[in-house]
């Protein structure tokens, strides 16, 4: 999992621990996804976290979503405010 400050990281858990759907998506739940299958269905996405070993919250989340029986071409189709490098504050060049 990136290592990502403790200031975003609170700010986005706060902003995100519910949604529409009881649904909650933390930064190190939603890594347990970066490696999937992408684009993935919503029961290939749950096979691939339990296969995987993610956590039970990953799963949960999965199941309530909304399946449309279109695939899910990122994290981001999932957890629209997941954090991308923008959302940090550091050039990348100078490292």
């Amino acid at each position: 999992m990136p290592c990502y400050p403790k200031i975003v990281f609170l700010r986005l858990l706060i902003r995100n621990y519910k949604s529409e759907q009881n649904m909650y998506w933390t930064l190190e739940l939603a890594s347990k996804l970066e490696d999937a299958p992408w684009p993935a269905t919503k029961d290939e996405l749950i096979d691939y976290a339990v296969r995987s070993g993610a956590p039970m919250e990953v799963v949960e989340n999965l199941q309530e979503i909304e399946d449309e029986g279109e695939p899910y071409d990122s994290i981001e189709d999932l957890w629209p405010d997941y954090p991308t490098k923008e959302d940090f504050f550091f050039n990348e060049d100078e490292y």
